[in-house]
C-alpha cells in the first residue's frame, strides 16, 4: 500500500517481467483487461508499477525463473500464469482494505 500525490492510499500492483517474454505479454494483457473491467472507484486506487529483470540484477536474482510475477502491495500474488478472476478478487480485496484501513492479514475477532 502506498499513497498517491493527493495523499489517498492506493494499492500497488507490481508487474515483473522482461522484454520478448510471451508469458509476460499474455499476463500483461490479462492485467490490463482486469483493471479495465474494475469499477472506476477501485481502478483509481490501483497504481501499476512495471519492472524488468533485464534492468535490475536484484529482481533477476529473485525472479528470473518465475516471470511474469505479480505482487500486490509487495506480496506475491502470482507467477508464470495469471488467473483473471483471482487477480480481480485480490485487487478488489486490497482496494477495500485501503478504503477501510484494515490489514487483510490481521485476524478478525467478532
Amino acid at each position: 500500500m502506498s499513497t498517491d500525490v493527493t495523499g489517498v492510499e492506493v494499492t500497488t500492483l507490481t508487474f515483473i517481467g522482461k522484454p520478448d517474454c510471451h508469458l509476460c505479454d499474455v499476463a500483461h494483457e490479462i492485467v490490463e483487461q482486469v483493471i479495465a473491467d474494475l469499477p472506476d472507484a477501485a481502478a483509481d486506487r490501483i497504481e501499476i508499477v512495471e519492472a524488468s529483470i533485464a534492468d535490475d540484477p536484484a529482481l533477476y536474482a529473485l525472479w528470473w525463473e518465475k516471470i511474469p510475477v505479480l505482487l500486490i502491495d509487495d506480496a506475491l500474488h502470482a507467477h508464470w500464469r495469471v488467473a483473471p478472476d483471482r487477480l480481480r478478487a485480490a485487487l478488489l480485496d486490497a482496494v477495500d482494505t485501503t478504503v477501510h484501513g484494515l490489514d487483510p492479514r490481521a485476524e478478525v475477532h467478532p
